[in-house]
């Protein structure tokens, strides 16, 4: 029963079924609706007109009035989902996911009339019309496919998106969309494209964060080189840099571009002002700012608001070793004669605090005896009843100028003069004294006293030793003999005849070596002007013979000896020659050098005196002409002592013996030579009735061809002859001396020369061309040789004076000499830092003129071809000094005079011997491509290895760079990889790659690469070990405790690989050794404080106090702590605080007002919410801030109140009838209302808001219905409202739909 007494079977219904005749109002079509689209159907369908129902349905609203006044316009309506509430007659509305069915369209085209300002006329009557012209013009545009967009994707597989346009189906334009029906557009259409996998491209991550928040920093991101194959799978391949052939993007950027705040940046600390006894160390502190450029600017330490950072500090504070102190020499004992002099000598110690004090002499080092005595001379006393004859100490000194040419392990000098010496020799200096003793000689070297070391030995008979000289031993040595003193000035000799420099401070032997083979070639020594003006920008007081250093008095003069100016052309390479002779003892003998060094004795002798009349000279010449007479007056010594070597060896012919007239010098061709007159270790002799073996030695007769006749040229080696046509014999003159008596041969243009009866050998070994022709231009060369080596001269031969080059067809290949020498016109390939000498050898009349070019690139004279390198020319020879690569190419030399030119060449190419890589990341990914999960391991010179578990495969990779590219070979224990047995390999990556497959246990033994190329080899090796893991017991290094009962030694456990320590986790299953601690340091402890814990404060807050118990105690190696008293440990130990204040914090409290009404929003039944007031004050009352009652619990500020006013609840009424039996549109309501508890009266439904609202309508009745077939096609009804409504029934044909009741 309802509510009042009701009965619902008897309730009368409140619809019935109505039929009107007048059909509802349709718009004619053009086309049978089942030729229309679908999606043209539905919509259309979902066009004709709906009213609420009790069942959810799309209710659209009238449509808004045309956007144009005339011509084709747009119409919008709002369409809602909504049901029909039968109980309440009210219309709810619902989610639009509630009402099935399509969406009618919300917008359509309108039709406003034409816009010609005619007034179209109208007749009500006809309304279908304009209806019906709306209607045609709904039909004139509509939705179609036109292509597809372009493919998302370029590669990887994308996608392409169908173009659905709206059109005029007549003139087939594109029209505005508006005038399309939005329900009428086709559905989406997608389809794959571009399937090919992608090209390598690079892959771009993410920026990091700026490494500096202002000043400009750096962001760094992963920039890859990738292969996608797949965009649908995800799939792709991470590829080696060189495999993308875009420019790669950056990975770093400037960021945070924007100035600092000021700040204080303190320097590194400088070094300690001490090396112990205490010092202090500084640093600078300044006051600067990072712009946003990254410069700083510095600041007044004003502009720095933080407190600056302390600027010195101590340092080396402990004690310093202890010294001795040593007091001046007293004056000598005697008046006269020979005495001793003391000094007394004191043991002292610089303690870490900076004060000095005196220590047991045991503590410093033993004191040599000199150190404190030693002698000393006076004048000679006077005998009594004789008159007194002072004699002074004399030195009896030689004034000689010695300069060492060839290598010898030991030389003796006489003290007085100057030395020129290369380096590694020995060197005895005596100092021949007259009316003193030999003990009481003293030695200094630049002023400072010499004693005995292991490089030097002081001997007590007057001389000193120097143990293979170097560098630091150069400088001025000084013997005294009482009053008497003479000097001894040692230099050193380069390795290219250049003076070294004597060195700023001690270097090691390996330095000193390196110092002496790597002086610049272009620089000079030119230690200081002298007063001979060879240098012409000296001083006046140096021209005036007065300089500032008397070791360097003679250098430039020597200087100039050792430069190319000062000796034959033949010569110059035999200072490079003794270097290379020495390094390669074991190897052929180089027939050039041994030629070189046969003119030359082991050291030269010159007099100071001849020296000194030269600088004389040389300071009387105007400033203009100093340099032309030095380089004449040297010339002119060295031609002078040359020969008188020559004379003295007994090299040179008697008068009697020469067959023609000595002949002058000319002054621009010098030979060079000093008599050697010293005693020297390798034991020559002179002066023996039986003349030694020499290696065979041409005369060099450097003279103006000797024409005879008009028809005869006679000459000697070392001159041009020029043919003319009357020219009718030709005489080349070869004098060699030597024992034993060298053989003669001549070469041509090096071939041998073929005799016949126009060439004639003569039986002096000249050799005769008779009615000379242009086929006999060329060089010659005289060849003797003897058993001990050979000596070869050239001479030019050419047509009418036209120029000659001398030319060699050779390739030469050096991967070792410092220096080469060739002759233009073959091939040289060597290594890099190579000092390479082309020579060119040019002959003609009158005199031709050499130009070098480089790949058709005239030459300068002297010209830096690259950084580090240069070139040279002097006298047709080119010079290259440090080739590298830059250096490649083809250098030319024409020869050019009045009667035509000639050039050859020479093709220099640089060879780089294999060597390691600096940069390794293009191998390391190549390693990464190959075997991206494969344990990887890179071979080095000196041996790698890599740890493998079992049946591990591993990549091994040979980093190797040269030029040319060196070939890679593979061994395995020094065997071929290919013959190894039982090992699966593979070679890639043009063999730097090597992959091993399934390797067993043990030891697999050593792999290396060997890298070959014409410039050398390299042998790289790395070892593959695999070995398991294991446990290992050590014991701790300490003990737990220094005393006491309870020190123990606790041993420990670790897994071990291949003796390395690794993660514990790879033992685990391993079986694990058994450990026991070992007790340690079980032993009385000294007296300590005890104390206990601290008492809990007097107060909790405002300030309070803690207290604890300090005792003095002892602790026995039994473990029994005793008290003792309090001044055994006051004696080791500052005394513990026993109080302390504590909780000084200030009181603070929570407080809070009263509650306020219970006037808050309804939370429940009859419950409401009520607020107070909660703040943070001290116990005085002052309110502080909440942060300081953080500590505290906070009272809460809200609680829960009971309100009359919230006792409310939901009241709902029985539900009504559904609206269908069956089917899916059953539907039935309901009332419900918000009320109160007491009055049962309605109140607003927000009083009810703390309980969920109850539904007021649902679905009824949904089961499928049973078939039955409908008479009538459509059923109309008539609301009270005066609405009707027709309804089809879903499924059945337009001509067959039957009507659903309505009840």
């Amino acid at each position: 029963m309802h509510t009042g007494g009701c009965s619902a079977k008897t309730k009368p219904h409140i619809k019935e079924e109505c039929i009107i005749p007048t059909p509802c109002y349709k718009p004619r079509e053009k086309l049978p609706i089942e030729a229309k689209l679908p999606w043209f159907k539905q919509a259309q369908e979902l066009e004709e007109g709906a009213a609420v129902s009790e069942e959810p349905s799309f209710i659209p609203e009238a449509w808004s009035a045309c956007t144009v006044t005339c011509g084709v316009g747009t119409q919008v309506r709002i369409i809602r989902c909504q049901v029909l509430l039968p109980f309440s007659q009210s219309v709810a509305d619902l989610p639009a996911d509630e009402c099935e069915g399509p969406k009618p369209a919300s917008q359509r085209a309108c039709y406003a009339g034409p816009c010609n300002g005619e007034t179209p006329e109208f007749n009500p009557d006809n309304g279908d019309g304009l209806l019906g012209g709306l209607q045609d013009l709904d039909e004139l545009y509509d939705w179609e496919y036109e292509g597809f967009t372009k493919c998302s994707e370029s590669c990887g597989g994308g996608v392409q998106e169908a173009v659905v346009s709206c059109l005029n189906k007549q003139t087939r334009e594109l029209a505005d969309e508006n005038l399309c029906v939005t329900s009428r557009r086709p559905p989406q259409l997608l389809k794959s494209c571009n399937l090919d996998p992608c090209p390598a491209r690079w892959e771009i991550g993410k920026w990091s964060p700026c490494s500096l928040t202002c000043g400009v920093g750096l962001q760094t991101r992963d920039v890859v080189c990738s292969h996608l194959l797949s965009r649908e799978m995800n799939e792709v391949v991470v590829l080696a840099d060189e495999l993308c052939h875009h420019p790669k993007p950056s990975t770093v950027q400037a960021c945070n571009r924007f100035n600092c705040p000021p700040a204080w940046y303190p320097a590194q600390w400088q070094l300690c002002s001490r090396t112990c006894g205490g010092g202090i160390q500084k640093r600078d502190v300044l006051c600067k700012q990072r712009m946003a450029d990254g410069s700083f600017l510095e600041l007044p330490e004003t502009f720095c608001s933080a407190s600056k950072p302390t600027s010195h500090q101590g340092c080396k504070k402990d004690d310093c070793p202890s010294e001795w102190l040593l007091s001046e020499w007293s004056e000598c004992s005697v008046s006269c004669g020979e005495g001793t002099q003391t000094r007394s000598a004191i043991c002292q110690r610089v303690l870490k605090t900076g004060v000095s004090t005196v220590v047991n002499s045991t503590l410093c080092p033993p004191l040599p005896f000199s150190s404190s005595i030693r002698p000393c001379m006076l004048a000679t006393c006077a005998r009594p009843g004789r008159p007194s004859t002072k004699h002074s100490p004399h030195i009896a000194a030689a004034r000689n100028i010695y300069i060492q040419t060839r290598r010898q392990r030991k030389l003796h000098f006489v003290v007085g003069g100057f030395a020129y010496l290369l380096p590694k020799t020995t060197v005895v200096l005596r100092c021949p004294t007259r009316r003193f003793r030999k003990p009481l000689i003293t030695w200094e070297k630049d002023g400072q006293h010499s004693i005995s070391s292991a490089h030097v030995t002081v001997a007590p008979f007057g001389y000193l030793k120097i143990h293979r000289l170097k560098p630091s031993d150069a400088g001025i040595y000084t013997c005294s003999a009482g009053p008497a003193r003479e000097q001894f000035v040692i230099k050193l000799i380069g390795g290219n005849r250049k003076l070294v420099a004597r060195p700023l401070s001690l270097w090691s032997e390996e330095e000193e070596a390196l110092q002496v083979r790597k002086t610049n070639p272009k620089e000079a020594l030119q230690t200081h002007k002298h007063q001979n003006g060879i240098f012409s920008n000296g001083s006046k007081a140096e021209k005036r013979g007065l300089t500032a250093d008397p070791g360097n008095r003679y250098d430039d003069i020597v200087s100039r000896l050792l430069e190319q100016g000062g000796w034959p052309g033949e010569l110059l390479a035999s200072w490079e020659v003794q270097d290379s002779a020495e390094r390669n003892a074991s190897s052929e003998e180089d027939p050039n050098a041994e030629q070189a060094l046969l003119h030359l004795p082991f050291t030269m002798v010159a007099e100071q005196k001849r020296l000194d009349d030269i600088l004389r000279n040389l300071s009387q010449q105007p400033e203009e002409l100093r340099d032309l007479y030095s380089k004449h007056l040297v010339a002119q010594l060295a031609q002078d002592i040359f020969r008188s070597h020559l004379e003295n060896q007994d090299l040179l012919p008697k008068p009697s013996e020469q067959r023609f007239p000595p002949m002058a010098v000319p002054a621009h061709k010098h030979v060079s030579g000093f008599s050697s007159s010293l005693r020297s270790s390798s034991g020559e002799a002179g002066g023996g009735s039986r003349r030694p073996h020499r290696k065979p030695a041409i005369l060099r007769k450097i003279s103006a061809a000797q024409q005879l006749s008009a028809s005869e040229v006679v000459t000697h080696l070392g001159q041009t002859v020029a043919l003319a046509s009357g020219t009718l014999s030709v005489l080349l003159h070869c004098e060699a001396v030597g024992n034993p008596r060298p053989t003669i041969h001549w070469t041509r243009n090096g071939e041998a020369v073929q005799f016949s009866d126009r060439i004639l050998l003569q039986p002096d070994d000249s050799l005769q061309i008779l009615a000379p022709v242009e086929a006999d231009v060329g060089f010659y060369t005289c060849n003797a040789t003897n058993a001990l080596g050979y000596d070869s001269v050239s001479i030019a031969v050419t047509l009418a004076g036209k120029p000659l080059v001398k030319t060699s067809r050779m390739t030469v290949l050096n991967t070792e000499k410092p220096t080469v020498t060739v002759d233009i016109g073959g091939t040289v390939r060597t290594v890099r830092g190579v000092n390479v000498t082309i020579n060119c050898q040019v002959a003609g009349v009158p005199e031709a003129e050499v130009t070098w070019f480089r790949n058709k690139s005239k030459l300068g004279s002297s010209h830096h071809l690259h950084e580090g390198s240069s070139h040279h020319l002097h006298e047709g020879s080119l010079l290259l000094t440090d080739v590298s690569f830059s250096d490649q190419g083809l250098y030319s030399c024409r020869a050019a005079n009045l009667h035509g030119e000639q050039t050859e060449s020479t093709q220099l190419l640089i060879l780089d011997p294999p060597q390691v890589p600096t940069q390794l990341e293009d191998i390391r990914a190549l390693l990464l491509a190959t075997g991206p999960n494969l344990p990887s391991v890179l071979m080095s010179p000196l041996g790698t290895q890599l740890v493998l578990d079992p049946g591990n495969s591993a990549l091994l990779g040979c980093p190797i760079k040269g030029h040319p590219t060196p070939n890679i070979t593979w061994f395995q224990n020094g065997q071929p990889i290919a013959t190894a047995p039982g090992l699966t390999h593979h070679i890639w990556g043009a063999g730097q790659i090597l992959r091993v497959a399934n390797l067993s246990g043990g030891p697999q033994g050593e792999f290396s690469c060997l890298a070959q190329n014409e410039a050398g080899t390299l042998l790289q090796k790395a070892s593959l070990v695999i070995q398991d893991y294991w446990w290992s017991v050590d014991r701790l290094a300490t003990c737990s405790a220094s005393c006491g009962n309870r020190g123990i030694h606790q041993p420990r456990l670790r897994c071990l690989l291949n003796t390395t320590e690794v993660d514990p986790e790879h033992c685990t299953g391993k079986p694990r050794p058994a450990v026991q601690p070992v007790a340690c340091n079980r032993r009385d402890c000294p007296s300590r404080w005890m104390v206990t814990s601290w008492s809990a404060c007097t107060r909790s807050c405002g300030g309070g106090v803690q207290t604890r118990r300090v005792t003095c105690q002892k602790l026995k190696a039994s473990g029994i702590s005793t008290p003792v008293s309090n001044d055994m440990c006051s004696q080791l130990a500052k005394r513990p605080v026993d109080t302390q204040a504590c909780n000084q914090q200030l009181c603070v409290e929570w407080a809070f007002s009263s509650w306020g009404q219970c006037n808050g929003p309804c939370i429940g039944p009859r419950l409401a919410v009520q607020h107070r007031q909660v703040f943070c004050q001290t116990r005085d009352g002052i309110t502080l801030p909440s942060e300081q009652c953080s500590a505290l619990p906070r009272p809460v500020s809200t609680q829960n109140c009971w309100s009359e006013a919230c006792s409310v609840h939901w009241r709902v009424s029985l539900w009504t009838l559904c609206t269908a039996t069956c089917g899916n549109y059953g539907f039935q309501s309901r009332r419900v209302e918000c009320v109160h508890v007491r009055t049962n009266k309605a109140v607003p439904e927000h009083l009810c808001s703390w309980g969920p609202r109850p539904a007021n309508w649902q679905r009824c009745n949904v089961t499928p219905c049973e078939n039955s077939t409908f008479q009538s096609q459509r059923t109309f009804c008539k609301f009270p409202t005066g609405h009707r409504v027709q309804r089809a029934i879903p499924g059945t044909e337009p001509e067959h739909r039957a009507l659903d009741q309505v009840p």
